[in-house]
């Protein structure tokens, strides 16, 4: 090896300046600008509902508002307003029925003529709102245009995104568009 390279290998190996080492400043100064960056992708926690509110009215011992476990049925709120009064019409109610939040169970006397039943602007029978939060697959696909593999998607992207905060976030499941989602906009919620 001519003599120039070695010199400069050794020039480059042993006598160049040393790094120097990072100051505490510098390190406090570049932690400080990541504590001042926001979180990339901040999750907002948004409680998921575990109970509904029902308004339990007619022929019952104690009339009023209750609150009830999320999936609660028709008898667990005229269990909970205590129970059938001597003179209800029992069987004009659906018990197994879900009770949906913010709904009303009327309990008839026997022979009371019930008013009918109270229709939307259409004119079709009023149903209530599916949550887009708390419903089944099953709910979810008693709406017009979903079916078993869009309810599933609905279910696995609130799952893997977190609770839906507007029902025109329902758009970003994959399989729903523009034109599903006016025909759902309607008949969903989100609470």
């Amino acid at each position: 090896m001519p003599a120039a390279v070695v010199l400069a290998l050794l020039y480059f190996f042993l006598l160049r300046e040393p790094p120097q080492p990072t100051s505490l400043n510098d390190l406090a100064s570049a932690q400080s600008q990541l504590d001042e960056q926001p979180p990339q992708n901040p999750v907002e926690e948004t409680p998921i509902a575990t109970t509904v509110m029902i308004d339990v009215k007619g022929a019952v011992k104690s009339a009023g508002l209750y609150e009830l476990p999320l999936g609660a049925r028709v008898a667990d709120a005229i269990e909970a307003a205590g129970g059938f009064l001597p003179d209800a019409d029992s069987r004009s109610i659906n018990l197994a029925v879900i009770v949906l939040d913010e709904s009303s169970v009327y309990v008839p006397k026997a022979g009371e003529e019930t008013a009918p039943v109270p229709t939307t602007a259409s004119g079709g029978d009023a149903q209530p709102l599916v949550d887009l939060n708390t419903a089944t697959e099953a709910e979810l696909t008693e709406l017009p245009g979903i079916g078993p593999a869009k309810a599933a998607a609905i279910i696995a992207h609130r799952t893997d995104n977190g609770p839906f905060r507007s029902i025109e976030q329902l758009t970003d499941v994959t399989g729903i568009g523009d034109k599903s989602f006016e025909q759902l906009k309607d008949l969903i919620r989100v609470r």
